[in-house]
């Protein structure tokens, strides 16, 4: 299958692409794995994201689309693919489609995790992270240290970043609703949309999630 995961942050999507790629048989292929590979390999593209980046400037869609079309052509991806992050607003998509055009193929659905904007907000404004490891993450209400403040793994402080505070999940909801969202009606014009709710446990989310995608295929 090839699969275009959407949603607001917080909705869950890495977690769910992975799931979902994996009893999908499927390569999960992440924007931000797209930048950290070119970065690190230093490939022509990396370069120049690397550049936009250090001037504190957002990456052109060129240079992501260019990465994205780059690692569609690589032979795990030739029978299907999981887009994560990936087209991020009308012109991606738009140059998405052109790509898949050209290669004789096309889009089978387009997953849209739906979570109430509280929900969001909650999810992201509440987590904590410890400054030891920040694979350590915890939840104010979800996900409990033992010790308030306390990384129950490796005993390390427990903080907010400061891209969880709820101002800042608030701003990138704003950014998603207008940069983001518009992609949604773009592929329900094309009968592609199913959407489902991100509520819930994980497991819960992706046999959802697995359900919905063989009724668009059947």
């Amino acid at each position: 299958m090839r699969i275009v995961l959407v949603g607001p942050p917080g909705a869950g999507k890495g977690t769910q692409a992975a799931y979902l790629a994996k009893n999908l048989s499927i390569p999960h292929i992440s924007t931000g794995d797209l930048f950290r590979a070119n970065i690190s390999q230093g490939t022509p593209l990396g370069k120049q994201a690397q550049e936009y980046m250090n001037a504190g400037e957002l990456v052109p869609d060129e240079v992501t689309i260019g990465m994205a079309k780059e690692r569609l052509e690589k032979p795990d991806a030739a029978d299907g693919f999981l887009l994560d992050g990936f087209p991020r607003n009308l012109a991606q998509a738009e140059a998405l489609d052109e790509i898949l055009v050209e290669k004789g193929i096309a889009l089978d659905g387009v997953l849209d995790l739906e979570v109430p904007e509280a929900e969001v907000v909650k999810r992201i404004a509440g987590r904590r992270t410890c400054r030891s490891d920040s694979a350590h993450t915890f939840h104010v209400e979800y996900k409990k240290p033992r010790v308030e403040g306390v990384c129950d793994e490796c005993g390390g402080e427990l903080y907010q970043r400061g891209d969880d505070s709820e101002e800042t999940v608030r701003k990138r909801l704003e950014v998603y609703h207008r940069e983001t969202e518009p992609i949604i009606d773009y592929y329900k014009a094309q009968g592609l949309v199913v959407t489902i709710s991100a509520l819930g446990k994980v497991a819960e989310v992706t046999q959802r999630a697995m359900e919905a995608l063989r009724q668009k295929a059947a």
